[in-house]
Formats: structure tokens, C-alpha cells, sequence
């Protein structure tokens, strides 16, 4: 998982692996929302898949809502099995009080903080193999198509799902710019929240970008924050036009 260029024979064999492994099959861990459940290939994110996450620009506001998307599927991911999560990084600047807004306990966390890259990896593709955890997630600057397909391969051993979020390391240059065995592939920015009075903002939102995914077409929506469970939710109009959308659809039957 270094980051020299890959070999072909190891691309190959990788690549033989993962694709031993029938991908749209197992488990999936929806959201909870139809209108983006509906959306996405199986109905949710692949349990036993490696799905990746950035924030749409390097401020710091829309680096922390990528952050707060990957702690929002990991503590939905740990609320169904019961398991801990397991999160890999070079730098420790995670704000606990705001992973428990966002739904995740710091209780059930185990921490594992490394010298490089590379460690994050192999730390990642340990724990995903383990089978025994409720997420794994990582944060890196650089992972090429070699150390993808081994995360892909290891969340797909271990049904796992595996989170890989990349920093930005270029101003100007997206960081989903470089190849991925990725099944996602997401970035996440800041949305004006909406006011519920003159003096009081409502809950967060953020525009949620599905750049690419394996079997269809990525999508572009703008939905409300995580809240204390790790979920997502339509904006207010957004509900009351599916509401009224589906009230005609009935009267019209």
C-alpha cells in the first residue's frame, strides 16, 4: 500500500478477487430516506463495500460536514449491530461532544492514531477483515487504486463497511480526482440552513453529492443535517412536496 506506482500482476490479482466476490448482493445500510434510498443501487450503501467521502471545498466548514456525514452512517451503522467503531487517522481532531450530536457515542469508538497514509490503510484493512466491528473508517490525503481494491476486498471479507475519507492535499485539485475501487463516492458542502425566526437559525444543511457509483447514476441533493441519531432528513418543503405529490397521485387513482 505504498505510493508507488502499481504493479499490473498485483492490479490483476486484486482485481480477480474482487470480482470473485458478486458485488450488488448482502446487506445494505439505507438511509432512511426514499427519494435517496431510491436512488442508490440496492437500496443503500453496500455493507461489505468501500464507500468514499470529501468535502466539496478544503474550508473548514465543509470539511467538518463530510466529517459529521461519515460519523452519521458510522453510528447508524453501529446502532443496528451493536458493534464499535473503529476510526484510523494520522491526526487527532475530532471534537466528542460533536460525534454524540451527530449520533456516535466517543464510548463506542476505538481510536487508532498513526504516523502515515499508508498505516491508516493497514490499520483499515485489519480491522475490516476482523468481521467484528460496526464500521471502519479512515482518513487519508493519498490511496491509490492498489490500496481501493484491497479495502474493498477486506469490507467484502469482513462485511463490513468501510469509509475512507480524503483530505484535500491541493487547492483546485478534488481529491475523487484519482482513481477508486470505491462502490461510492461522495462529497458533502455547507447549505444555507433555513430561518425559523429573525434571530434563530434552523438545523444544519449540507448539498449531498453522489458522484459516481458502481451499477448507476450519481444524483445531487440537499438535505438536513445528521441529527442525534445519525440520520438525514429532507428539508421541510422538500417532505411537503413529496406529501402533496403523493396526495394528488392518490386522488388521480
Amino acid at each position: 500500500m505504498s505510493s508507488a506506482a502499481p504493479c499490473p500482476e498485483a492490479l490483476t490479482r486484486l482485481r480477480d478477487a474482487v470480482g470473485a466476490v458478486r458485488d450488488g448482493e448482502g446487506e445494505v445500510l439505507p438511509f432512511g430516506i426514499e427519494a435517496m434510498d431510491a436512488r442508490l443501487t440496492g437500496g443503500g450503501l453496500a455493507v461489505g463495500g468501500l464507500h468514499e467521502l470529501t468535502s466539496a471545498t478544503p474550508t473548514l466548514t465543509d470539511d467538518a460536514a463530510a466529517t459529521l456525514f461519515a460519523v452519521g452512517v458510522a453510528a447508524r451503522a453501529a446502532a443496528r449491530s451493536g458493534r464499535r467503531v473503529l476510526w484510523a487517522l494520522t491526526r487527532f481532531d475530532l471534537y466528542a461532544p460533536g460525534l454524540e450530536q451527530a449520533g456516535l457515542n466517543p464510548a463506542t469508538l476505538l481510536f487508532v492514531e498513526v504516523r502515515e497514509d499508508k498505516d491508516v490503510l493497514a490499520v483499515m484493512e485489519d480491522g475490516l477483515r476482523h468481521g467484528g466491528l460496526a464500521a471502519v473508517v479512515g482518513e487519508v490525503k493519498r490511496a491509490d487504486m492498489v490500496a481501493t481494491r484491497r479495502l474493498q476486498l477486506a469490507a467484502m471479507t469482513g462485511n463490513t463497511p468501510a469509509l475512507l475519507s480524503r483530505r484535500w492535499r491541493r487547492q483546485g485539485v478534488c481529491p475523487l480526482t484519482e482513481l477508486s475501487a470505491a462502490m461510492t463516492r461522495w462529497r458533502i458542502a455547507c447549505a444555507p440552513s433555513a430561518s425559523i425566526s429573525p434571530h434563530i437559525v434552523g438545523r444544519g444543511r449540507w448539498t449531498v453529492e453522489l458522484a459516481r457509483q458502481r451499477g448507476g447514476p450519481g444524483f445531487t441533493m440537499d438535505l438536513e443535517a445528521c441529527d442525534d441519531t445519525g440520520r438525514l432528513a429532507l428539508p421541510a418543503a422538500s417532505r411537503d412536496r413529496a406529501t402533496a405529490a403523493a396526495g394528488a397521485a392518490a386522488r388521480a387513482a
